[in-house]
């Protein structure tokens, strides 16, 4: 297993090592001992979530109040997305900035988000399967958005599914009534890379 950081501090792709034969593929995708070298610090279980999503569901770009915020390492293992992190902790370096992810059920890769950043995926295939492990339980309040259609951040979605077709992103109502980074920050929405930082060494120490 490989564990890369990304070009955005605090979010990591996990390339598992795949063992095909006649009946198929074994792989692990998430290994305790790995996570903590690679990371500093154990992931915190306390969810698993899957969704399935038609093609063309863009869902995101979502974030939650630090601390505790949500961690997420996640995988798609059925069908095809792209993945986004976003670097949405003000003060950061990176602020504003996103990297573009592809996950699928033949490389079998991972990606995780730590704390405090931003993460959304398009659907490249119909009914494509998405796992989630969740540092936190799922807690509405404490949970918000970006649009993830927003100038500003200038993500540029692919177009076309995984054998050419026209791709029409499909938001739900609370995903494209989102307000824009700008809007998050002025309304202070938005986590400080200072205490992004904090909560994850306090994992480390535990």
């Amino acid at each position: 297993m490989q564990i890369t950081p990304l070009s955005i501090e605090g979010a990591w792709r996990v390339e598992p090592r795949l063992f095909p034969d006649e009946r198929g593929t074994f792989l692990e995708w998430f290994k305790a001992d790995a996570f903590q070298q690679a990371v500093g610090h154990r992931l915190q279980l306390a969810q698993s979530h899957i969704s399935t999503s038609t093609f063309g569901t863009l869902r995101g770009i979502h974030f939650a109040a630090v601390p505790p915020s949500q961690a997420k390492y996640v995988t798609c293992v059925s069908g095809a997305v792209v993945d986004v992190v976003v670097d949405i902790r003000v003060g950061s370096p990176t602020y504003g900035q996103h990297e573009l992810v592809y996950l699928d059920d033949v490389s079998r890769h991972a990606l995780y988000v730590s704390e405090g950043l931003g993460h959304g995926y398009l659907a490249l295939t119909q009914g494509a399967v998405f796992m989630y492990l969740c540092s936190t339980p799922y807690a509405p309040a404490r949970e918000f958005g970006i649009n993830p259609l927003d100038p500003e951040l200038g993500i540029l979605w692919p177009a076309t599914d995984t054998v050419g077709a026209d791709l029409q992103p499909v938001l739900s109502p609370k995903d494209s009534a989102a307000p824009t980074l700008e809007q998050a920050r002025s309304q202070g929405l938005l986590p400080t890379y200072d205490d992004a930082l904090a909560f994850r060494r306090s994992l480390a120490a535990r």
